[in-house]
């Protein structure tokens, strides 16, 4: 490994440059945030990074499968600064990390402070194995490593303050919950409805309730909680289907050569602002919601029938930054399809969601349920 023996002051600079970046960018908000990011070398655990992009801020691939996909990687430090502030890590409490690689657990350690614990917990033989290396180089050897599927946690070091896991999960593990104190935290990047949000769950009574939520983007999780996701292959693109989704129709192969119609909605938002809880809106209130991905759609919101397929589109707005949303569809119920998901759109209203995570066996409250494995997902509607 290079490490701390290739030119620490150049690493340093480099480092105090990207704290300064984040702060300046209001990325990091929380001094003790800000210091731990200081602190830690992260070019220790991306020891075959040249050191601009060891402190670069973007993501840096560790590992990939035979495929190419990306299974572990250095997570962006933006990202994971958004994710420690979400975490609200207070000195001597005990972390649980699942998805390792040694930076986060480093930042993690110098949150947690001398008197508090943390352990990190991961799949993959060579990614404990190089985390633990790179830990006991950077000088946080007191930090546990664990080879185990996250999904079971790590119950002899339990309970937890804190949970934060690093991968693109589809469910809360039950063992998360059992090993939570309670009013303990757990920040997850969790995936539901095509789109992946990071959200700082608090354990109250018997479920979770959401406090914060960030979009982001992390692998996916690996072992016995991996893929929820069902994929429809259409020509020139395919849809993503939730697992729960599983009886959901899905329209003919060449949907999308069939003729279009396109109509359009008079509501305008900023051509950069997120539309995440819109498509996730829309998610609540349609049958048959799906994301449509392509070369001409990287990603956007909807509906299918077995013999039609309407999704959201865009186009110039009343100046340069502001676009107009509308539907395009395709196939004999495209009208009917376009009419429903403009009426949603129309009285989306900008609302934001909160989540709840309930027991698979729990009695749920109002609001739209997404159903996973082990659990419920509600979804509610701020005013």
């Amino acid at each position: 490994m290079t490490g701390l023996s290739s030119d620490p002051a150049s690493a340093e600079s480099l480092r105090t440059a990207l704290v300064r970046q984040l702060v300046a960018a209001g990325t990091i908000r929380d001094e003790r945030v800000a210091a731990a990011f200081a602190a830690v070398p992260r070019h220790v655990f991306v020891p075959h990074a040249p050191l601009d992009v060891a402190y670069a801020d973007d993501v840096v691939p560790m590992k990939k499968n035979q495929g190419g996909a990306v299974t572990s990687s250095v997570s962006q430090p933006s990202i994971v600064a958004l994710m420690l502030q979400q975490a609200a890590i207070r000195p001597g409490d005990r972390v649980l990390e699942i998805g390792s690689g040694g930076y986060n657990a480093a930042l993690l350690r110098e949150l947690a402070g001398a008197h508090g614990a943390v352990t990190s917990v991961d799949i993959d033989p060579d990614v404990t194995d190089r985390a633990r290396e790179s830990l006991d180089e950077a000088g946080y050897g007191d930090v546990t490593v664990v080879r185990s599927d996250g999904a079971f946690g790590v119950p002899e070091c339990a309970p937890y303050d804190r949970i934060v896991v690093t991968v693109t999960a589809w469910d809360i593990a039950g063992a998360w919950l059992r090993q939570l104190r309670p009013g303990g935290r757990i920040v997850v990047p969790l995936r539901m409805r095509g789109q992946t949000r990071a959200i700082a769950f608090d354990l109250v009574g018997d479920h979770l309730e959401s406090r914060s939520t960030t979009a982001c983007g992390f692998v996916s999780m690996q072992g016995v909680d991996a893929d929820y996701e069902r994929r429809i292959p259409l020509q020139d693109g395919g849809l993503i289907f939730d697992e729960d989704q599983e009886g959901d129709p899905h329209p003919p192969y060449d949907v999308l050569t069939l003729p279009g119609v396109q109509t359009w909605s008079g509501v305008e938002v900023h051509r950069e602002e997120p539309l995440l809880d819109l498509y996730l809106w829309l998610a609540s209130r349609l049958p048959g919601y799906c994301v449509l991905s392509g070369s001409e759609w990287p990603w956007v919101a909807a509906v299918a029938t077995e013999d039609s397929l309407a999704y959201l589109a865009s186009r110039s707005g009343r100046d340069d930054v502001h676009v107009e949303l509308g539907c395009s569809g395709h196939g004999p119920q495209a009208g009917e399809l376009i009419d429903h998901m403009l009426g949603q759109v129309q009285s989306w209203h900008r609302r934001g969601p909160v989540f709840q995570v309930h027991a698979s066996d729990a009695v749920l409250p109002q609001g739209f349920h997404i159903a996973r494995r082990h659990s419920y997902i509600t979804v509610r509607w701020a005013e």
